[in-house]
């Protein structure tokens, strides 16, 4: 039997510590979009959270063992780390990146509308759930998921009903 390569995506699962860094560093990036949007500089804040909101698509639509802020956790901090205890399957993470677009969308949408508010308002939405992500390990998006493939809402392949 041989074993893949080591550039290959692991087909077991992904670290569950890389989406946690991931949201770290989203929720500081909200942070900054929610200060910049209440000090006035409502630009400033439409744009960081644009580019915000093309990190959340990246990760939406290539998936969250591409993600970038995974990509950076893979490349700097992986290899000091010890292994980790269990891993975890892509598919919600990388539906929380899709529920974290709509969400900076909506925001980004409204901004560009003239709805100063609604930048921050998305911006803290967003914000609280990479907060509990990355300090609780609890995904809201994740959970979102869950629910609606027990609601047979999003289904799974028969292999992993």
């Amino acid at each position: 039997m041989t074993q893949p390569p080591a550039s290959a995506p692991t087909p077991a699962g992904i670290d569950p510590r890389g989406p946690r860094f991931g949201a770290l560093i989203t929720a500081v990036v909200l942070l900054v979009v929610i200060f910049l949007a209440l000090v006035g500089a409502s630009a400033a804040a439409l744009g960081l959270l644009a580019a915000q909101t093309l990190v959340f698509a990246w990760g939406a639509f290539a998936g969250i063992a591409r993600h970038p802020y995974g990509l950076l956790y893979k490349a700097v901090l992986r290899p000091r780390l010890g292994a980790p205890a269990a891993l975890e399957e892509p598919a919600p993470p990388t539906f929380a990146q899709g529920v974290g677009l709509l969400v900076a969308l909506t925001g980004v949408v409204l901004g560009l509308a003239g709805v100063s508010a609604g930048v921050s308002i998305a911006a803290a939405a967003a914000f609280v759930a990479a907060f509990l992500n990355a300090v609780f390990d609890y995904c809201l998006g994740c959970q979102l998921y869950l629910l609606l493939v027990r609601a047979r809402i999003l289904g799974r392949g028969p292999a992993s009903a």
